[in-house]
């Protein structure tokens, strides 16, 4: 048995988010962690990574491509530009709504046309097939900001953004990998098909579709397609989904849990199509719309809704206003627009004395307050 040398609850910066933290010179039995529990996995500091030079000089190579296609967006003829941002928010969607969602979250169902839609938007995306993005996510709730975490925030901004890309994965994150149930995309003709031909599908639907259409309807030039429709739009929507792993994990409010990392960061918010209410998101992870406050500032969200007006969407779960509003007194940080201190609010068997600022149905039935037990003053 290894000897734990040093165990100490803190986190760098942020002291009122107990970690567990090794000291660098434990060696973990080998960061063998199936035995642990995910408070019990923690950060340690001291592990260094080695980096996959491969990886990391491929993402130089394409940032440089991607920087070449803005300058070329100059030049390029208009509907290039309009081609590419229109790539850029379908395959954003494939990813919040599909990969994230419904896949990984299970956050509502959709039928057989959506699913297929979905699966082609997020391999247009480029980011892994969908059984290894589920996998991934699905890792980071359970084990979030941890060892085990595939991006632990813990690590730093560069890490959680794209380091953890560039280096090898850490020993907690490939054992507890190996435990994530994944037995529903097992079950599922089209994420297995995807899987299985992710290369030639991931050529067709990234590459080779999105270069071909300016080239062959409006006479785009076959670098100026290459460049702005792949390399610019490739690495944009990249970004748009780190920047959840990342700046959503470190700058912004813990309204819902001020023990969970994650934080409601209302720049992400916007370019992240309704993702970057993540201190929500992980204290309520099963919620279709990831958010409180519904469609009004999610796009994500307010397309799902469509979805399901039109009957391709179903099965949508929200978590209960009831217990928004208890997880909210319970271990909140005190800035809720309606339950934090700032609002005034006391506890009490006193109903609602005004509606909260939401779209109806979105907590559920909102008509009975007779479920409700606090009181806004002022």
């Amino acid at each position: 048995m290894t000897n734990l040398r040093s165990l100490i609850e803190m986190t760098p910066g942020n002291t009122s988010i107990p970690q567990r933290v090794i000291s660098k010179g434990d060696k973990c039995s080998n960061y063998d962690t199936h035995l642990k529990l995910p408070s019990q996995i923690g950060t340690d500091y001291g592990f260094k990574r080695k980096i996959v030079w491969f990886n990391a000089l491929g993402f130089v190579a394409l940032h440089l491509a991607a920087l070449y296609g803005y300058y070329l967006c100059l030049h390029a003829r208009f509907f290039t530009v309009v081609w590419m941002l229109a790539l850029v928010l379908v395959s954003g969607l494939g990813v919040t709504i599909g990969a994230h969602r419904m896949y990984s979250h299970k956050a509502f169902k959709g039928a057989w046309p959506l699913r297929l839609a979905l699966i082609m938007l997020h391999t247009l995306a480029g980011q892994n097939c969908m059984y290894i993005w589920v996998r991934d996510h699905r890792q980071h709730h359970k084990y979030s900001d941890t060892d085990a975490d595939p991006h632990n925030a813990n690590r730093g901004f560069f890490f959680s953004h794209i380091g953890w890309l560039m280096c090898k994965k850490h020993p907690a994150v490939i054992s507890k990998g190996k435990t994530i149930d994944l037995s529903d995309l097992e079950a599922d003709s089209l994420v297995m098909f995807q899987k299985t031909f992710y290369k030639s599908l991931y050529a067709i639907f990234a590459m080779a579709l999105p270069i071909a259409a300016p080239i062959y309807f409006w006479n785009e030039t076959y670098l100026n397609s290459l460049f702005i429709s792949y390399f610019a739009r490739y690495i944009m929507v990249l970004h748009f989904t780190w920047l959840v792993n990342s700046a959503a994990h470190l700058y912004g409010t813990r309204p819902y849990d001020e023990t969970l990392k994650p934080v409601e960061c209302y720049l992400i918010k916007w370019i992240s199509a309704g993702e970057g209410w993540h201190n929500y998101h992980h204290a309520f992870p099963w919620d279709y719309r990831a958010a409180e406050f519904g469609s009004h500032y999610s796009l994500t969200t307010f397309v799902i809704n469509i979805l399901a007006a039109v009957g391709l969407a179903y099965d949508l779960k929200v978590a209960p206003y009831t217990m928004v509003q208890h997880r909210t007194l319970r271990a909140g940080d005190g800035t809720h627009h309606i339950f934090g201190k700032e609002a005034q609010i006391t506890h009490g068997d006193i109903p609602y004395t005004q509606t909260p600022d939401v779209d109806e149905g979105y907590f559920g039935d909102l008509k009975d307050n007779s479920n409700r037990s606090l009181t806004i003053k002022g």
